[in-house]
């Protein structure tokens, strides 16, 4: 395995700083869009080429696409230049988490990668780039890290300088202005029956309005505001949730409600964070294990590991696909792996250790973060035995008529009850609508109760 050394951060971490708080100089924040790709990662190919340097990625639909459909994969010859298994798994070490490995272990028969060429197709539209580089001489961590400042639109951080800052691009990456989706989610039983559960979800970003101020974001303290109804099975529909994400938590922590049909009635909900249970997911994951990673970055210490080559879910179009119904995809143990694509990209490792005197089920999370769209890639989460707990999986594409590189679908194995679960299944649903024109009045209380009502 690659491993790339961090001076800056090996300094920092050397002299045990907590926090970085420095903006980067105007002569590093100039290799934007040169040397360095306008999103912060290495424009060139890597030593054998089997990265390719970055070109732009994609930025436009594909010929016969269409908004509203199920997004044509734009690489529809490319074949699998080779398999991993638990068998050959020893020669393809160098680029495999411990987290993989364990998978392995677990499915000895069925657990496979198929490898495809690496593709870097991740893009963002011109005007995020734009606000990246002014984001990195302005830029700058609050509220012991637990908040930002001097940044809007695209990541805050193109040059990070520690774990945390790596950490909050990935809360902060571009994914559109208002959306809508409709997604499922399932928890297959150890013999692969399950029930499906159909969420529609409605996401206002402020942080990336095109039209957004340092000074506006700053008065509301607002990142983004989500709300998710549950619509199916029956005897959870109407199930609710809303939030308001901070941008500064120190100042306001995450504000969040939930509306419950039995008692139908809207509840200030401020433990919807951190490790408690995530919504109708039968335990399988953690509330800041939605989007790989979400809310306050405050009771962990950061490490930046470093950069390194691995396997990681990429241009997953063939998962996304309409074609497959989801009886096809869910398996027992793990999803079929005949539809996902991986590929070999370079990632940045941040090891996240819980802080002396916090509590989480996670003691320890490790993060594989793409270098080209700051997308969490992988993660594995140990207990407080110090033993490998959970597994996370986030399979991407390029959403191009955006463009963004976002999940289509997340997979959370939980490797004590050897079940998983699937989040974002949108094969045999409605597509994302990134044109949706959400007002802030669909996210208060009372349009909570108004959405949950069945």
């Amino acid at each position: 395995m690659k491993k790339l050394t961090i001076l800056s951060a090996a300094v920092i971490f050397a002299l045990g700083a907590p926090v970085a708080m420095a903006k980067v100089s105007e002569a590093d924040a100039a290799k934007l869009g040169t040397s360095l790709t306008p999103m912060g990662a290495e424009k060139a190919a890597n030593a054998d080429g089997s990265i390719p340097a970055w070109d732009g990625g994609i930025t436009k639909p594909v010929a016969g696409y269409e908004k509203g459909m199920h997004h044509l994969n734009p690489f529809p010859n490319d074949k699998v230049l080779f398999t991993v298994t638990n068998a050959n798994k020893a020669q393809y070490q160098a680029f495999l988490t411990p987290g993989q490995n364990k998978l392995f272990e677990l499915y000895p028969d069925t657990y496979q990668m198929n490898v495809y060429e690496t593709r870097r197709t991740a893009s963002v539209p011109q005007y995020v780039y734009d606000a990246i580089k002014v984001n990195a001489t302005s830029a700058e961590l609050v509220a012991q890290g637990n908040g930002i400042s001097g940044a809007t639109i695209g990541v805050p951080f193109p040059l990070p300088k520690d774990g945390l800052e790596v950490i909050w691009n990935h809360i902060l990456r571009y994914r559109g202005v208002d959306v809508e989706t409709y997604r499922s989610q399932a928890a297959p039983t150890s013999s692969g029956s399950y029930t499906l559960v159909e969420n529609a979800e409605e996401i206002r970003f402020e942080y990336t309005r095109p039209e957004i101020t340092l000074d506006k974001l700053k008065e509301t303290n607002t990142l983004f505001y989500f709300k998710q109804v549950v619509t199916q099975p029956a005897r959870l529909a109407g199930t609710a949730l809303l939030v308001k994400e901070t941008m500064d938590q120190e100042a306001l922590p995450r504000q969040a409600w939930t509306y419950n049909t039995g008692q139908r009635r809207v509840r200030k909900a401020p433990n919807v964070a951190f490790d408690t249970p995530g919504t109708v997911s039968d335990g399988l994951r953690t509330t800041d294990d939605f989007d790989m990673f979400n809310g306050s970055p405050v009771r962990y210490n950061w490490e930046l590991v470093g950069k390194k080559e691995i396997f990681i879910p990429y241009n997953d179009y063939k998962l996304h696909s309409n074609e497959l119904k989801y009886d096809q995809i869910l398996k027992p143990g793990h999803i079929n792996p005949e539809y996902a694509r991986w590929e070999k990209h370079r990632v940045w490792e941040v090891k996240a250790t819980l802080k002396e005197g916090m509590r989480h089920i996670y003691k320890t999370r490790v993060f594989y973060i793409d270098e080209d769209s700051w997308q969490v890639s992988l993660t594995d989460m140990y207990d407080n035995r110090d033993e490998l707990y959970r597994v996370g999986t986030a399979h991407t594409i390029n959403y191009y008529e955006v463009p963004t590189m976002w999940s289509t679908l997340e997979i959370f194995h939980d490797l004590q009850s050897r079940r998983y679960l699937a989040m974002g299944l949108d094969n045999e649903g409605r597509m994302y609508n990134f044109d949706a024109n959400l007002s802030e009045s669909n996210f208060t209380p009372d349009a909570l109760r108004r959405a949950g009502i069945r």
